[in-house]
C-alpha cells in the first residue's frame, strides 16, 4: 500500500472514496455551491492506494487559524475527510495515514492540529483530546421572558443598538466580517477562510441554505452580532449559531429570538457551556440543556512551542512528563510562566504531572481542568498539591468554544 499526496485532478476520486467509506452518496450541488468538498485543499490531502492503484483510504487537512487563551492567533491544521473503505478496515490503513499526516504537518512547521471526531474512541489513540464542548438550549416560548438585572448600576436590559432581519443571500459579506471579529476574541474559535463563504461550503449560515439572519448593529450602525435561524415543525425556531462580540449583544439577539411570534419553542444550537443566558431567564427552569458533547479535539505536535504560544493568567512552574505512545516519543518539560508568558524547556526534575499527549491537548485551551483528568485516572499527580496548582496555572479567562464545522 502507498500513501500519496493528492492534486486537483484527484478530487473526484478522493470524494468518491470518502463517501464509499461511510456508505453515503454525494449530495447534489446547489447551482455549483454548497457542497463541503468545495473547500478542500487538495495539496494537503492524502490517498491510501493499493498496489493495483485502487484507492482505499483518505485523510485531509484545512489551513485554519485557531484563537488561543490570551487572544493569540496561530496556524492550525484542521484534519478532515478521514475514512477507510469497509473492505480494508482493521488492516492498519488508518494508523498509517494518521502517522504519515502527522509527519507532513511537522514538516510544514505546524505545531498543533485539530479535528471534529466522528467517533470519540478513535482519535485518542492518535494523540487527540477533546478540548472544547458545546450543547443545545431549548426554551419554550411561553416561558421565555427575561428577568430584569438585579445588580446595582446594571441597565435594565437596555440596548443602544438595534436588530434587523435579513435573508442569508443578502448578507454573506456581513456575516463573514462579524464572524472574523468574533473568532479572534474567543479561545477555541477557528477561522472561516473566505473560500468557505464564497463557495458555501459547510453548514448554515456558511452554506447557501435558506435562512433568516437577525443582525445586531451598535449605536453607530456597525454590525457586531448575528443569529442564523429557520422555523421548522412543529413551530420550532432553530438557531444555527449566535455570534456576538460581547454578552450584551448576545442578550439582545436572544431577546429578539425568544419574542418571535407563532413559535412554540426556541432551540439554540451550539450554545456555549457556562453562558449566562439561563440565569437571565425569569424562570430558570425554562432553559433545558441537552446534547452536551465534545466538539473541537486538539493534538500537540510540538509541546514546547504549543505551551509558549498561548497566554497564561497566573505565574508559576510545572513539570510535565508527557508520553506520546502513537509517535513513540517522550519528553519532560519545565513550564515556567511569568507575566502571562511561558517558557518551556527540557528538564530532569521530578515531574508534577505525568500525562498522555492527548490529555495535554484536552487541557490546552482551558476547557478541561487537570484535576478532572486526575480524578478520572488519566493523569498522574505526583504530589498532593499538584492538582490545585495545575488547575490554577491552566485556568483561562473565558472557556473555549468553537462553532465551526469542517
Amino acid at each position: 500500500m502507498e500513501i500519496r499526496p493528492t492534486t486537483d485532478q484527484d478530487q473526484d476520486v478522493f470524494v468518491d472514496t470518502l463517501h464509499a467509506a461511510f456508505a453515503r452518496f454525494p449530495e447534489t450541488p446547489v447551482e455549483g455551491r454548497g457542497v463541503w468538498w468545495s473547500a478542500l485543499e487538495m495539496d494537503r490531502n492524502l490517498l491510501a492506494v493499493e498496489a493495483d492503484g485502487r484507492p482505499v483510504g483518505t485523510a485531509g487537512a484545512y489551513s485554519f487559524e485557531l484563537t488561543l487563551p490570551g487572544g493569540f492567533v496561530v496556524s492550525a491544521a484542521g484534519v478532515t475527510a478521514v475514512g477507510v473503505v469497509p473492505s480494508h478496515r482493521r488492516r492498519g490503513v488508518l494508523s498509517a495515514m494518521m502517522r504519515h499526516q502527522l509527519a507532513e504537518l511537522r514538516a510544514r512547521g505546524e505545531f498543533l492540529s485539530v479535528l471534529l471526531a466522528s467517533e470519540a474512541p478513535i482519535y485518542g489513540r492518535f494523540g487527540y483530546g477533546p478540548a472544547t464542548y458545546t450543547q443545545r438550549l431549548t426554551v419554550p416560548r411561553h416561558r421565555a421572558a427575561l428577568a430584569a438585572p438585579r445588580a446595582r448600576g446594571t441597565a435594565d436590559g437596555a440596548d443602544a443598538g438595534r436588530v434587523e432581519v435579513l435573508r442569508r443571500a443578502e448578507c454573506g459579506d456581513l456575516l463573514e466580517e462579524v464572524y472574523d471579529r468574533y473568532r479572534r476574541s474567543r479561545p477555541g474559535a477557528l477561522s472561516r477562510p473566505h473560500r468557505w463563504w464564497e463557495s458555501g461550503a459547510g453548514q448554515p449560515p456558511v452554506s447557501p441554505a435558506q435562512r433568516y439572519v437577525a443582525v445586531h448593529r451598535d449605536a453607530d450602525g456597525v454590525p457586531d452580532g448575528y443569529a442564523s435561524y429557520a422555523l421548522g415543525e412543529p413551530a420550532t425556531l432553530t438557531v444555527d449559531e449566535t455570534i456576538a462580540t460581547d454578552d450584551a449583544v448576545f442578550t439582545a439577539l436572544a431577546r429578539f429570538l425568544l419574542a418571535h411570534d407563532l413559535v412554540t419553542e426556541v432551540v439554540f444550537k451550539h450554545f456555549p457551556p457556562g453562558h449566562p443566558l439561563r440565569w437571565q431567564l425569569a424562570d430558570f427552569r425554562a432553559g433545558e440543556v441537552s446534547g452536551d458533547t465534545d466538539w473541537l479535539w486538539v493534538r500537540l505536535l510540538d509541546v514546547p512551542r504549543a505551551l509558549t504560544a498561548r497566554g497564561w493568567l497566573t505565574d508559576g512552574e510545572l513539570v510535565l512528563d508527557v508520553e506520546d505512545p502513537f509517535l513513540g516519543e517522550h519528553g519532560r518539560h519545565l513550564l515556567t510562566v511569568r507575566d502571562g508568558k511561558a517558557d518551556c524547556v527540557p528538564t530532569d526534575r521530578e515531574p508534577d504531572l505525568t500525562l498522555d499527549v492527548a490529555d495535554l491537548g484536552s487541557l490546552y485551551l482551558g476547557g478541561t481542568t487537570p484535576s478532572t483528568l486526575i480524578r478520572a485516572g488519566h493523569i498522574r499527580a505526583h504530589h498532593p498539591a499538584a492538582p490545585t496548582h495545575a488547575d490554577t496555572l491552566f485556568r483561562t479567562e473565558h472557556p473555549p468554544h468553537c462553532v465551526h464545522w469542517f
